[in-house]
C-alpha cells in the first residue's frame, strides 16, 4: 500500500448477519473500539467488512430464517484518487467523495456485489480492498503469511529510496525479460525463417517474371469470351447491318430506307392534320438512330480480329500463367499482387535477422548488468532496512509483554531475479532469549501473533501508512500492563490511519477515540437499537463491565475512570 490515499469507512450497515437482524455502525477516523456481550456480535463487524471488501461468501452466516444478509460500506474517498478511478471504471458513481459499497449473500449461496450503486464483479471489491483496508482476524491472524507479502512489509519500511530503485529495476527488468525472449526465438528459429526467405525470394521472383497487372484476369476472360466466338459474332453482326442497311443491294428494303420512305410520306401530308407532327418527329429520331447503329455495326465488323485463333491462343496461355499464381500464392489475382507487396518487406525483415540477433545480443549484456546493479542497490537497501525493522519491533515487543521476544528480519540473495529482484525476505521470531528464530506462525500463540503483527505495523506505518486497520481479537491471551501498552499503540497507529478494533478489554477500548458498544435485545438479536456509541457515564459504565464483569461495580467504575484519564494523559 505504498503511497495509499486518503480514505475513512463513515458508517457500516450490517442486516440479516449472523445474530445481527439490522445495525448501523458509525465509524469515521481515528481509532474506534467495538465491545459487547460474548455472542452479541462483535465479531460480525470484521465479518460484515470481510464481505464487503470481497472475501469469500458464506450462506451459513446468513441470519437463520432470512432469505440473505447484506452489507453497506460508506466510504469517504479522494474524489480523483485511484479508488474514485477504479469504481467508476466498475461503472459505479460517486457522491462528491461518498463511496457507498455493498454486498449481498442468500441463503442459498448466491453473491452479488455493487460498487458506487452498480453491480459489479466481486473481484472488484477485492481490488479495491487493497487500496483500502488491511484486516486482522483470528481466522488469518498474520498478513506475512508468503515470502512476498513479507518482502513488500520490508519494501514498505524502507520506503521512497527504495520505491524509487525499485520501479527503475521492474522496467530494466520488463526490457531486459523482452530482449532475451526476443532473442531466443530469434534463435531458436532461424533455420525455419531461412527456409522462409528462400521460399518467399522464389515466389517474388515468379511473381516479377509474370509482371500481373490488377484487374487483368478480368480483361482476359472477357478477351477469351469474344476470341472464342468469333465467327458467330462476325456473322450476326452482319446480318443484323444487312437487315438495318443493305449497303450491297440498290434493291433490297432495308430498315434505314423502309424508315426513310415512311417519314417522307408522312412529311407530305402533315399539313393536313397536325397531329401526325410527333409521328413525323418520332420516325426522324428512329432513323438516325438506326443508321447510328449501322455505322457502329460495320466499325465492329472492320475492328474483329482477322486472326483470332492466334490471339486466342495467345490470351490462354497469358490465362494460364495467371491461374498457376493463384493456385499458389492467392485466392485471385488481386491477393497474388498484394502477396507479392507485402513479401518484399518481409523478406527485408528475415533477411536482416543476424544483424537483429547481433543487436539483441548486444542488448541483453547491457541489460543483464543494469538489471544486475539494481538489483543489488536494493540487495544492499533491504539488508540495512531489515536491521533498522527487526530493531523497531523488537523494541515494540517488549512494551507489549514479549519483553525476551525478537524479531529476525533476513534477507537472502538468490541466483535468478525475478520481477522484484533476486531477495528472498523472511520474517523469522524467537518468542523467548537463546530460542532458535523460526518462521511467523510457527511456535507462538494467537495472541502473540497478534501483537506481533500489531508491533510491525505500528512501525511500518511510521514510513507507509495504511488508510485503514481492522484488528480482530489483537489483545487475546493479554492483559493489565500488556494490554494497556496494546491501547496506546493503536492509538498511536490512528494518528495516521483509521484504526477499528473489536476487543473485550477495557484497556485496549480507553484508548479509543469512538467506543461503539454491540448488544443483543431480549429476543436475542442485535437490532439498529443495539448499537450505540458511548460517551461520559455510558462509557464508564461499559468499561466497569469489561473490567469486573459488573457495570456497576464501585471498584470497576473507579479503574474504568483511571483508564479514561490514561488516554487523556497519553
Amino acid at each position: 500500500m505504498a503511497g495509499a490515499e486518503h480514505t475513512v469507512i463513515e458508517e457500516l450497515g450490517i442486516r440479516d448477519l449472523g445474530v445481527i437482524a439490522d445495525a448501523t455502525l458509525p465509524l469515521g477516523p481515528g481509532f474506534t473500539a467495538v465491545t459487547g456481550e460474548t455472542g452479541a456480535g462483535k465479531t460480525m463487524v470484521v465479518t460484515a467488512l470481510g464481505l464487503v471488501l470481497g472475501a469469500r461468501s458464506d450462506a451459513g452466516a446468513v441470519r437463520a430464517g432470512q432469505p440473505e444478509a447484506r452489507v453497506d460500506g460508506r466510504w469517504l474517498v479522494d474524489e480523483d484518487g485511484s479508488v474514485a478511478e477504479r469504481a467508476r471504471d466498475a461503472g459505479g458513481s460517486l457522491d462528491g467523495p461518498e463511496l457507498l459499497l455493498s454486498r449481498s449473500v442468500s441463503s442459498e449461496g448466491r453473491s452479488r456485489a455493487y460498487v458506487g450503486g452498480r453491480s459489479a464483479p466481486v473481484s472488484v471489491l477485492g481490488d479495491l480492498a487493497e487500496q483500502l483496508v488491511v484486516v486482522h482476524g483470528q481466522s488469518d491472524q498474520i498478513r506475512l503469511r508468503s515470502a512476498s507479502a513479507q518482502r513488500d512489509a520490508l519494501d514498505r519500511f524502507a520506503g521512497a529510496e527504495l520505491a524509487a530503485v525499485l520501479a527503475d529495476y521492474r522496467a530494466a527488468f520488463e526490457r531486459w525479460r523482452a530482449d532475451m525472449d526476443a532473442l531466443r526465438d530469434l534463435s531458436d528459429d532461424r533455420e525455419r525463417r531461412a527456409r522462409e526467405a528462400e521460399d518467399l525470394r522464389i515466389a517474388l521472383a515468379e511473381i516479377a517474371d509474370a509482371e500481373p497487372l490488377r484487374g487483368e484476369d478480368v480483361e482476359l476472360t472477357e478477351r477469351a469470351e469474344r476470341l472464342g466466338n468469333l465467327e458467330e459474332l462476325r456473322l450476326a453482326a452482319a446480318q443484323a447491318r444487312e437487315w438495318i442497311s443493305a449497303e450491297q443491294s440498290d434493291e433490297a428494303i432495308d430498315a434505314v430506307g423502309a424508315i426513310e420512305s415512311a417519314r417522307r410520306g408522312l412529311d407530305r401530308v402533315a399539313g393536313h392534320d397536325v397531329t401526325l407532327a410527333p409521328v413525323v418527329e418520332a420516325l426522324s429520331t428512329i432513323s438516325f438512330l438506326v443508321a447510328d447503329a449501322a455505322a457502329e455495326l460495320s466499325t465492329y465488323l472492320a475492328g474483329l480480329d482477322a486472326d483470332g485463333a492466334r490471339e486466342l491462343e495467345l490470351v490462354e496461355e497469358r490465362r494460364a500463367v495467371l491461374g498457376a499464381l493463384v493456385r499458389k500464392y492467392g485466392t485471385d489475382l488481386d491477393a497474388v499482387i498484394d502477396f507479392s507487396e507485402q513479401g518484399g518487406t518481409r523478406l527485408l525483415d528475415l533477411d536482416d535477422d543476424e544483424s537483429r540477433i547481433e543487436a539483441l545480443t548486444a542488448s541483453v549484456s547491457d541489460g543483464e548488468r543494469v538489471v544486475d546493479e539494481l538489483a543489488a542497490r536494493m540487495s544492499a537497501l533491504r539488508t540495512d532496512a531489515a536491521t533498522r525493522l527487526a530493531a523497531s519491533v523488537t523494541a515494540e515487543l517488549s512494551a507489549l509483554a514479549m519483553p525476551d521476544a525478537s524479531l529476525v528480519v533476513e534477507v537472502a540473495v538468490r541466483e535468478e531475479y525475478t520481477q522484484s529482484g533476486r531477495d528472498a525476505v523472511s520474517i523469522l521470531l524467537a518468542p523467548h532469549a537463546g530460542a532458535e528464530p523460526r518462521p511467523l506462525g510457527r511456535g507462538a500463540s494467537g495472541g502473540e501473533l497478534s501483537r506481533v503483527m500489531l508491533a510491525i505495523e505500528v512501525v511500518i506505518a511510521g514510513t507507509d501508512p495504511v488508510p485503514t486497520f481492522v484488528f480482530d481479537e489483537v489483545d487475546a491471551g493479554v492483559g493489565g500492563a500488556a494490554a494497556i501498552e496494546i491501547g496506546r499503540r493503536l492509538a498511536r497507529l490512528a494518528e495516521t490511519s483509521q484504526v477499528i478494533v473489536v476487543t473485550h478489554l477495557a484497556q485496549v477500548a480507553a484508548f479509543a477515540g469512538n467506543h461503539l458498544r454491540v448488544a443483543k435485545d431480549s429476543a436475542g438479536s442485535v437490532t439498529a437499537s443495539s448499537v450505540e456509541r458511548l460517551d461520559g457515564e455510558a462509557r464508564i459504565a461499559e468499561m466497569a463491565r469489561l473490567l469486573s464483569g459488573l457495570p456497576d461495580s464501585e471498584s470497576g467504575l473507579a479503574h474504568a475512570r483511571e483508564l479514561i484519564a490514561l488516554r487523556h494523559d497519553a
